[in-house]
């Protein structure tokens, strides 16, 4: 079986607000978010654990370049997927819940044989929903919060 983690990167400007989509998006195509040394750490001790980690993100599929390419500028190197949302857009919503989209991505995974060993996650929707994983943890997030 493939040992893989999913990981929700952790990029932050340094300040905690209501989630605000407009906001976030315009933040997102700065590409100028910044690693948090904690996780960026663990992330580098995952790979050498022969972990093949996985980064989930409601970042969507129009957003793909410049996420990795921030990802790259952080130190982020040797992923096995990016998953991302797909660009469908009704009036400024993405369709379906986060919960729904990442915990299909994570079964989606575990029907290939993948053995999910951590999730981490900034937010609950990140973490939420069936298969959740051997860990799950939920971590802070300075940037913003869903309320």
């Amino acid at each position: 079986m493939k040992r893989v983690s999913l990981m929700i990167f952790l990029l932050t400007p340094g300040r905690t607000t209501l989630y605000d989509d407009t906001c976030f998006r315009e933040y997102v195509a700065e590409g100028s978010g910044l690693a948090l040394p904690e996780t960026r750490r663990l992330y580098r001790r995952l790979l050498q654990l022969g972990v093949k980690p996985v980064f989930l993100t409601s970042r969507t599929e129009d957003e793909s370049n410049i996420t990795v390419t921030n990802l790259r500028r952080q130190g982020y190197y040797g992923w096995m997927k990016l998953l991302l949302k797909p660009a469908v857009h009704t009036a400024g919503e993405l369709l379906g819940s986060v919960v729904a989209f990442k915990s299909g991505e994570r079964q989606k995974l575990e029907d290939v044989g993948f053995i999910i060993v951590g999730n981490i996650g900034d937010q609950w929707s990140d973490i939420l929903g069936a298969p959740e994983g051997a860990r799950t943890f939920k971590l802070p997030d300075p940037l913003y919060y869903i309320g």
